[in-house]
């Protein structure tokens, strides 16, 4: 599922609807500091065959042409979603992005809301907090509550710690949508599991929060797909509690 383009679509998504992608990683290769189970973009290991990243010129000038194009022939667009091969924050010049992004939705599709699907690992660096801070939807993964079963699911490469991404997340004061991946199996979401996640969603309170299960072909195979209905049991406690969830299967 690797995308060719710095700018695609406009795809239908699950969560965001007419959303027109930005892939600020490589045309045909993958870098993410994440190595997800359940990626739909395959193991980091298959895509190392490029490892080029485009510049804010370079996303300038594909996004305004593709608005532009997409303006003329009416296409509706409701989100400029930041999501593509990877970690869409560890392009170095992320920051500098979002400013022109935010810029080209004004001029185009004032309407359209911008959103970035990250893995919330880099929250705590100041360009990138302030950065997502700026736009109508940050989208902030937190898939497991301890570092041994986010090693499971996530296996981020170098040092990770849901304590610390916890922390980085209260700074956001609930102006962010946490996203979390369901996955059913004998070592995912078992009930210890979802009440440790509970107990974080609790203590961080984000203004949304999305819970979704596996909708392609994934790189670790087994992988389980839970239905709505049980995905709404699981979380029923915190729907119960006045908290805003959207769930899709």
């Amino acid at each position: 599922m690797l995308r060719e383009d710095t700018v695609f679509g406009p795809i239908f998504s699950r969560r965001l609807g007419s959303s027109l992608g930005i892939n600020l990683l490589p045309q045909k290769g993958k870098i993410c500091n994440f190595d997800c189970v359940y990626c739909e973009c395959g193991w980091n290991k298959d895509g190392l065959g490029d490892t080029a990243l485009p510049s804010a010129q370079d996303v300038r000038m594909a996004l305004e042409t593709k608005l532009a194009a997409c303006a003329a022939a009416g296409t509706p667009i409701d989100s400029i979603t930041f999501s593509g091969d990877g970690e869409p924050t560890l392009n170095p010049a992320f920051s500098e992005i979002i400013d022109l992004t935010l810029s080209l939705r004004d001029r185009f599709y004032p309407k359209a809301r911008v959103s970035v699907l990250s893995n919330a690992t880099r929250c705590g660096r100041p360009g990138v907090f302030e950065a997502l801070k700026k736009v109508d939807n940050a989208i902030l993964k937190l898939d497991a509550p301890t570092d041994a079963q986010a090693a499971l699911v996530n296996r981020p490469s170098g040092e990770y710690h849901v304590e610390e991404v916890v922390e980085n997340l209260l700074r956001f004061e609930g102006a962010f949508v946490l996203q979390t991946m369901f996955l059913k199996g004998p070592s995912w979401a078992t009930e210890d599991w979802v009440e440790g996640w509970m107990e974080i969603v609790r203590k961080i309170r984000p203004r949304e929060i999305m819970v979704y299960t596996i909708d392609r072909e994934t790189p670790l195979s087994g992988l389980g797909k839970y239905t709505v209905e049980k995905m709404r049991s699981l979380v029923q406690p915190l729907i119960d509690e006045g908290f805003t969830v959207q769930i899709k299967g």
